[in-house]
This record gives C-alpha cells, structure tokens and sequence, in this order.
C-alpha cells in the first residue's frame, strides 16, 4: 500500500461529494457616505425561499471553483461587471446539517448603482457595517437529531432500533435594523464575517 500520497493530500470536507456546494459574496459598498454591507430579498416569485433575506450567490457548477461562481452570480445578481468586484479574501466555509457546504467571499463593489436582476432579486437595502460590529444577535436553537429511514438497517448495530443516537443543537441568529430581520444562514456567515473582524 503506498502511504506516500497522504504527504501531498490536501484535506477536504469529509463527504463532500454528496453534498451541495454555494458561494456567496458579503458585498461592502459607500452608501451614504458610510460603510455598508448590501443584502438582497429574494423575488418573490421564486420557488425556493421567495423573499427571503440573502448574499448574492449560488450553485457551484461543473468545472467552477468557489471563486469562479460567486462572482459569476453576483454579476448576474446585481446587473454589475466582473471589474466592479474587488474581492479582500474567503470567509469561514460553513457546513450545514442538510448536506450543504457554503463558501463566503467578501468583497468590495466599485461604483455600486443600486442595480439588481429583477427575475432573481425583488430588492435591495444596506446596513452600516458600524452598527453591525456593535451589534449583538439574538440567539435561539434548533434541535437536530437522527431518523432512521424505514429501511435502515437496525439489525446491523448495537440495540437495533433502541440505539442511542447523538442529538445536537443548531444556532439560529437574528440581526434586527430598522424594519429587516436578517436570520439563518445569512445571519451565520454574517457573525462570523463580524467576529472575523473583530479579531483583527
């Protein structure tokens, strides 16, 4: 068995392959003369999640890297070019419970003129990146837990069908300015985009 491999293997996601790969881009733009992070609502004419609060973003494709699909989505998002996006670097990656890996970029728009794609995106709105870094989310949980699916194979682990399985919490965070609630998913890469730079 040859070992030797492993001394060039770079680590990866275990499992990754089963699961659903995103980018999406944490947009710093000048609005107002202040420093703000751009959000998105969803059309609301959409299939999945209309409405909702988000990043630009989206699907990973064949043959794309992280980088590659969140600045193609954005420019499809927001109406905007390739040269607008001038990208500081990657944010923590966050894995889901729901087989969903996330890649965050932050970045900055040039010129922003408060264009968006209608048949994607309903509007947009901005939150001052200083009151983010002085604001502190409220935070309640989501239970996670295992459910065996009927065919489960009970008779091959210990206890059968009385198996102790793990449970496990999820974080749900909510962020509140003016008449918007930013929460899941958006709410978790933002915190952690905050407590990045708080760090610094």
């Amino acid at each position: 068995m040859n070992f030797e491999k492993l001394k060039h293997h770079k680590p990866r996601i275990c499992d990754y392959i089963d699961c659903n790969e995103f980018s999406v881009l944490i947009p710093i733009v000048d609005y107002k003369g202040r420093q703000s992070i751009l959000f998105q609502i969803r059309s609301k004419i959409l299939l999945k999640q209309p409405n909702e609060i988000c990043f630009p973003g989206g699907r990973i494709e064949h043959a794309e890297n992280p980088l590659q699909a969140v600045i193609r989505e954005t420019c499809e998002e927001l109406l905007i070019e390739e040269k607008s996006i001038e990208i500081f670097g990657e944010v923590d990656t966050l894995v889901t419970p729901f087989n969903t890996i996330i890649y965050p970029f932050a970045a900055t728009l040039k010129s922003y003129q408060n264009t968006f794609g209608k048949d994607e995106v309903e509007s947009v709105f901005y939150v001052p990146l200083e009151f983010l870094m002085d604001y502190k989310p409220k935070c309640s949980y989501l239970d996670v837990y295992m459910k065996p699916r009927e065919d489960f194979p009970f008779e091959k682990i210990p206890y059968g069908k009385d198996y102790p399985w793990a449970k496990g919490k999820y974080p749900a965070y909510f962020y509140e300015y003016e008449d918007k609630i930013i929460w899941g998913i958006t709410a978790r890469i933002l915190k952690s985009f905050i407590e990045l730079l708080q760090t610094q």
